[in-house]
């Protein structure tokens, strides 16, 4: 829960903090994009091979590696001294979060019995909720309390202090686990998954920076391609030696297989929203980094409370109709938000805000937890790694994907000279540098303003679309909660009493680990 809280904290820590390093480093619009974009890029390229590896020799020993490598990298993003250190620090962040995020839901997937888990996710989400809570606002505070003459270099260094002592207690408490089944890792499955998603994410991440070359546009098209290759590869090794890099079967299990396509659309909607959000209060009001992060934190205590009570109390009674409210609640507060920011343009304030966030971190909360359980409640533990680290893997290329669409989407619908004019300088600075009167400079910052709010609510609309589809494919998750059937018979029922009566059968069944 440490490291998890930590990596949470840290993709949304760097959001609040963008403008700061923007005019520190001197840092293109581009740079700032692969500050945020290459962690998850780089994140989502290692996941499935740190799942995996964490199967082949333990998954104690690889989230110590993770959580250690992840420590160091934190560190030299801190003591970045210009915007390509930070953007390779960042992207050596991600490689490491990559060995220790999915060991997390692994680790607590093999060492809870299957009635526990539902608890245990409860508090996952409570996590989750925490670190969207904690991230902007100590990026905020961070910010603005410049520690030291050091701006925004805190925002990574307080890391070191939360990776030290998640070492020495994942060292004291975890208990190793590993595959019971000897495995291997499959190399050439590594290479052709990672080429798939560099290829779709790198030019869609640096398209409109380029001017959407057109080896760009074939990369993208190569990428599925590469994806089928990938697929037909691991079905080979599968035949081969049984050591895929993705177990492949997973797919056949229907709550798997529909989880993790509701995961890959909901980090593209994660993606798009909290970087737009920034560049919007931020540059295009005007607020400051601690304003901007004291608004958000009743989205996030919203989040973190319906997390908790979904999995608890709303699920085990309602099933997939608790995912489902969650995605339309969502689309509501969404609808609301995009209504205000028209009614109120630049004069919006942060009450105002105050309720479209409510709704949409109380629709986020009601999928978050919930979602995790189902798409690992009928996961066999010995593929546990590999399960969890494809969740994380489409959760992060979902995020990669959608940050890199805010060139498309949020850019994209303003003005080349004001959208471009981002990649040198603020907005407030780009006011003072046009001179002039005072008024003058007022009108530039009112039409940069009416730009990005114009642009935030075009990119809210495309979120809304995205909610929509989000919805229609939770029609595929199961109906009701199994994860108190795990791998009993389907038609046992949901019965609490005959839960747990299945419970001990199937305890007696699972594969048991090694220590």
């Amino acid at each position: 829960m440490t490291a998890a809280f930590m990596d949470l904290v840290d993709v949304t820590i760097v959001n609040i903090a963008i403008p700061s390093i923007e005019n520190d480093l001197d840092a293109s619009f581009g740079a700032i994009q692969w500050i945020t974009a290459g962690y998850a890029l780089a994140f989502a390229a290692g996941l499935i091979t740190g799942g995996r590896l964490g199967d082949i020799y333990g998954r104690k020993r690889l989230f110590l590696i993770g959580i250690t490598g992840f420590t160091l990298a934190s560190a030299l993003c801190g003591f970045a001294m210009s915007a390509e250190m930070l953007v390779a620090s960042r992207l050596l962040q991600g490689a490491m979060a990559a060995m220790m995020v999915p060991q997390v839901l692994a680790i607590v997937h093999t060492t809870f019995p299957a009635h526990e888990r539902g608890k245990v996710f409860g508090l996952f989400g409570a996590v989750v909720g925490l670190g969207a809570v904690s991230g902007p606002l100590l990026g905020a505070l961070l910010t603005e309390w410049n520690l030291f003459g050091l701006e925004w270099r805190p925002i990574f260094l307080i890391n070191l202090p939360v990776g030290i002592a998640g070492l020495i207690l994942g060292r004291m408490y975890i208990t190793e686990s590993r595959a019971p089944k000897a495995l291997r890792l499959d190399l050439v499955g590594v290479v052709l998954v990672t080429s798939a998603l560099l290829m779709l994410i790198y030019p869609l991440t640096r398209g409109r920076e380029l001017g959407w070359p057109l080896w760009g546009h074939l990369l993208m098209a190569g990428s599925p391609l590469v994806l089928a290759a990938f697929v037909a590869y691991e079905r080979y090794k599968t035949r081969k030696d049984g050591s895929p890099l993705v177990e492949l079967s997973l797919f056949r299990v229907k709550s798997f297989a529909a989880g993790i396509a509701v995961q890959l659309t909901f980090g593209v909607v994660m993606g798009v929203f909290f970087l737009v959000w920034t560049l919007y209060m931020q540059i295009g009001l005007g607020w400051s980094a601690l304003r901007a992060g004291l608004t958000g934190v009743p989205f996030s205590i919203a989040v973190s409370v319906a997390a908790g009570v979904s999995v608890q109390k709303l699920v085990p009674r309602f099933g997939r109709k608790v995912l489902q409210a969650g995605a339309l609640t969502m689309v509501a507060g969404m609808l609301l938000y995009i209504w205000e920011a028209d009614r109120y343009g630049t004069g919006i304030g942060s009450w105002q805000m105050a309720v479209p966030l409510v709704v949409m971190g109380l629709g986020m909360g009601l999928i978050v937890a919930p979602l995790t359980d189902a798409i690992l409640s009928e996961v066999p533990r010995e593929h546990a790694g590999s399960a969890s680290g494809l969740i994380s893997t489409v959760q992060q290329t979902g995020t990669a994907l959608g940050l890199g669409l805010v060139s498309v989407v949020f850019f994209g619908s303003m003005d080349d000279s004001i959208g471009d004019g981002f990649s040198e300088h603020s907005a407030g600075d780009a006011a003072g540098a046009a001179g002039g009167s005072a008024m003058e400079q007022g009108l530039i910052r009112e039409m940069i303003g009416n730009a990005f709010s114009h642009a935030f609510r075009n990119s809210l609309w495309w979120v809304v679309a995205v909610l929509g589809a989000i919805f229609l494919l939770m029609f595929a998750l199961p109906a009701r909660p199994k994860q108190h059937l795990e791998g009993a018979d389907a038609g046992a029922g949901t019965d609490s009493d005959a839960a747990a009566d299945g419970n001990a059968a199937v305890n007696d069944r699972e594969p048991t680990l090694t220590h």
